[in-house]
């Protein structure tokens, strides 16, 4: 049974209307939460909120508002936004499609999985999909999602739908400023084609199952020491080589990678910045001999 719907409402392509589910395809649940606590105690620390006239406040004194001068307010309650009455606000209004590949991941922002909302909507739920499916298309649309109309797009996934909403192109940064200190100088054919021959020796398929989150297991493995009061050893992070020749690091990459005669990835393997000293059996019996002497 799937999960609790993020949002429901309607489909809307023309004049056709599909009730339809909406579904968060990420979830962040299982990852590790680290609390904000007191250091001399260690008991968490509480967040208040405080008027620099009444001092502290409790939940339903809050409102919201807009800064309109510096200093100046203006009051933008549940009320008043309940008034802003979109017809996007429970519907996703499909408002043209385009080829799968002209979507630029650059736009692209939270995944969502769309579903009929009922056997009702299933047949037109399903003759959108295939004909998105055939046709190689997406569809671009646009719904009102937590106070805002969200840009959206819409293709096919497995049997249903995947929803991603979009940055608008207000949002995105151009990459000009980022790029301009870059020289276009010409570079060496040979050395792009050794680095053509190291890409192809190093790839293979795609397969996140593979990758880990590293960072995560070693911190898990850290805060399991930590309970059992075992000591925790820093080690020295690895420094990466210095190219001095970059032709000469291209050939001896490439020869190394064919010396392995295998593929490899990054997966599976923890960070060296931090590791977990366990004491030993004997390191154990060794220290409850010293403390009972």
């Amino acid at each position: 049974m799937p999960p609790r719907a993020s949002w429901t409402g309607n489909l809307k392509l023309s004049l056709i209307s599909i009730p339809v589910r909406l579904y968060r395809a990420v979830s962040s649940s299982g990852r590790l939460s680290l609390r904000m606590l007191h250091q001399d105690c260690s008991q968490r620390v509480r967040y208040q909120y405080t008027c620099p006239v009444h001092g502290e406040l409790d939940k339903d004194q809050i409102v919201k508002g807009y800064e309109f001068e510096r200093g100046k307010y203006v009051v933008v309650d549940d009320e008043t936004l309940d008034k802003i009455r979109l017809e996007t606000t429970q519907t996703i209004e499909v408002v043209q499609f385009i080829d799968q590949a002209e979507l630029d991941p650059i736009y692209l922002d939270t995944p969502y999985y769309l579903s009929p909302d009922g056997p009702v909507a299933e047949e037109g739920f399903q003759v959108i999909r295939k004909a998105l499916e055939k046709t190689g298309k997406a569809a671009i649309g646009r719904v009102v999602m937590s106070n805002r109309e969200l840009m959206v797009a819409i293709s096919p996934r497995d049997t249903g739908l995947f929803l991603q909403t979009l940055h608008y192109q207000s949002e995105v940064r151009g990459s000009e400023a980022f790029f301009e200190g870059i020289p276009g100088k010409k570079v060496d054919p040979e050395e792009v084609e050794l680095a053509e021959s190291l890409i192809e020796k190093k790839s293979e398929a795609f397969d996140p199952s593979q990758f880990k989150d590293r960072y995560e297991e070693a911190l898990t493995d850290v805060i399991k020491a930590k309970i059992q009061g075992e000591e925790v050893e820093v080690v020295e992070e690895r420094e990466a080589g210095k190219v001095v020749n970059f032709m000469d690091a291209l050939k001896r990459s490439v020869a190394e990678e064919e010396k392995s005669g295998r593929k490899k990835t990054a997966a599976g393997k923890k960070p060296p910045a931090r590791s977990v000293k366990r004491a030993s059996s004997k390191e154990k019996k060794k220290e409850k001999g010293g403390s009972a002497g």
